[in-house]
């Protein structure tokens, strides 16, 4: 019987009289619609994409380590499209800092070679630092043909799915979705915690905010969640759930709430 959003949604939340060990994880259920849509053959790509803050690294991160423990022991390698950011200089030069994660700010052509790439041989996957809020080229990678590839961040609908040409980037999109508040609750929190391991780094660009308080970051932080990564998750980023091939949804705990897996096209 095909499974149905609701039918994965009961056998996660599962009967609250039930024993524990009975409940289905979300992360089994994620990792379970992501064998079924494997390929026979060849790399296999997988997106994971959301707002700024939702816990696409977290997810990532826990999704490779479970697929590499699939029976057949694939290689599993996971980047970022951060690397992919034009670096700071540039952002600052064709006055695009303050859009700094919004489609433009992306060298889109650069992430497609590489996702092409890599599927036939090496391909070049630049690095980001969140220390220091740019491109680090030492941080650059030389991926071959692994068997899987996790990419996640954000531009990964920028393939056929939404311009309706060409081949897909991805092999399977996953959006990570979550209430607005909640993702702004993260993005708080996130700040403010590279804002304390700042303290004792000066090359962090987190530095510059150390001459504010606590509650005075926590203020800036919700200025610049509500100027550009609102504005860009209601813009652009939230797009990429309607095209979305699995949509993971997730509590203000950061549990998984559901997944949907959508028919392949």
């Amino acid at each position: 019987m095909k499974r149905t959003a609701v039918t994965m949604q009961r056998d996660l939340d599962g009967d609250p009289a039930a024993p524990a060990t009975r409940r289905v994880d979300g992360l089994g259920l994620l990792a379970r619609a992501l064998r079924d849509r494997r390929p026979d053959q060849g790399c296999f790509i997988v997106g994971v994409t959301g707002a700024v803050a939702s816990g696409k690294s977290t997810l990532s991160e826990t999704l490779r380590a479970r697929l590499a423990a699939w029976p057949w022991r694939p290689r599993v390698e996971l980047v970022c499209t951060d690397g992919f950011l034009h670096p700071n200089a540039v952002l600052d030069m064709r006055g695009l800092t303050a859009r700094k994660g919004f489609p433009e700010s992306y060298d889109a052509a650069a992430l497609r070679q590489a996702l092409n790439q890599v599927r036939d041989g090496p391909a070049a996957f630049p690095g980001y630092s969140h220390v220091t809020y740019d491109v680090d080229p030492a941080l650059l990678r030389r991926i071959d043909r692994p068997d899987v590839l996790i990419i996640e961040g954000l531009s990964l609908d920028l393939d056929r799915q939404s311009t309706g040409q060409g081949p897909r980037l991805v092999d399977c999109l996953i959006y990570l979705d979550a209430d607005e508040a909640d993702i702004e609750q993260w993005f708080v929190g996130r700040f403010l915690g590279l804002w304390a391991a700042a303290e004792h780094d000066p090359a962090s660009f987190y530095a510059r905010f150390r001459g504010l308080d606590r509650d005075q970051t926590a203020a800036l932080a919700r200025t610049v969640w509500n100027q550009v990564n609102l504005p860009n998750l209601r813009e652009h980023i939230a797009k990429a759930r309607d095209v979305a091939d699995i949509v993971v949804r997730k509590r203000l705990d950061h549990a998984i709430e559901a997944v949907d897996p959508r028919p392949p096209a």
